[in-house]
């Protein structure tokens, strides 16, 4: 079985963006099925909402695109503590540590973010991956 892949809100909304060499790569790697939270599609369409100015049944129908080529983590009471934990040890934000612990949820070996270190690997298992790094 392939490693499975997890995709920060970052990566997603440069999916839907007009940058077209970072839509190209995050476009590709919502070709591999990857997981994203419930906390990414809220961020996406926040930002969707407040900076792109898009209506709700818009973004409603974005996301229903999104949700046919992604697999979706809850994001549960046990995610929140484990984030909680895990942003004490590593210094990250919550909701970037509600991120790393929906991906070790989720069993995910690679979480594409922009905005994390490059490289870093948790708990031995899940690598953070900036994917516009040449």
């Amino acid at each position: 079985m392939a490693d499975r892949t997890f995709l920060d809100s970052n990566i997603l909304l440069y999916a839907l963006g007009d940058d077209d060499a970072r839509r190209q790569v995050a476009e590709a790697l919502l070709t591999q099925r990857p997981v994203v939270s419930a906390q990414v599609l809220a961020e996406a369409s926040s930002v969707l909402r407040r900076k792109f100015g898009r209506e709700p049944s818009a973004i409603a129908k974005v996301l229903d695109e999104v949700l046919a080529r992604v697999h979706c983590e809850p994001v549960s009471a046990q995610t929140v503590l484990s984030a909680l934990h895990l942003g004490e040890r590593l210094g990250y934000s919550h909701y970037d540590s509600q991120i790393i612990a929906a991906a070790l949820a989720a069993d995910c070996s690679v979480l594409y973010s922009e905005d994390m270190q490059h490289g870093q690997l948790i708990d031995g298992r899940l690598t953070i991956v900036n994917p516009f790094v040449a």
